[in-house]
């Protein structure tokens, strides 16, 4: 992948219990992750066979991102999924920075936090908080629980899906987007 015209960086999150595993890549632009597809999808293929499973791609843009530092060795990951109203995305965006980037840097163990837009109809969000360790995540599992309900439900959003991942690898090489 670092070979590829554009490529940012790569991340792994791995659910050993169930088997799911979500890679992200990053790249420069919207033209070099497309340009660069043909190429992606052989390595992407390679790998889903090895792994015994399929993959399927989705697009996003990393519309905000906050690290406090960089996760090491164990860190782990609690991804929320949610349904957004796309005419109040600016609002949400400007909400997810001002309120709930505060919170979250009060949850122990807290390394990061992303939020990604689905590209390109911005119905789609995923909220993805980095921890130090799977213990720091569950120590902090029902404040978090609270502060994700009480927060989407002021911004009007549904939330559709939450899982915790081991971050396996964690290369992206993207700035600070807040």
């Amino acid at each position: 992948m670092q070979e590829i015209d554009g490529y940012v960086g790569l991340s792994l999150m791995v659910d050993r219990p169930t088997g799911r595993a979500i890679v992200t890549s990053s790249w420069e632009s919207i033209k070099s992750m497309r340009s660069s597809a043909e190429r992606v999808a052989i390595i992407r293929d390679h790998v889903a066979l090895m792994f015994d499973g399929s993959a399927s791609v989705e697009e996003w843009n990393i519309a905000l991102l906050h690290r406090r530092h960089r996760a090491h060795e164990g860190a782990c990951v609690r991804a929320t999924w949610l349904k957004v109203v796309p005419d109040l995305l600016d609002r949400s965006l400007e909400f997810y920075r001002a309120s709930v980037l505060a919170e979250m840097e009060q949850l122990d163990g807290f390394c990061s936090a992303s939020l990604l837009v689905d590209h390109p109809a911005s119905r789609r969000a995923v909220s993805c908080s980095t921890f130090d360790s799977m213990d720091a995540m569950a120590l902090n599992r029902d404040r978090a629980t609270e502060l994700r309900s009480r927060r989407a439900r002021e911004l009007g959003a549904e939330i559709v899906d939450v899982a915790e991942f081991e971050l396996s690898i964690a290369q992206l090489r993207v700035p600070e987007l807040v």
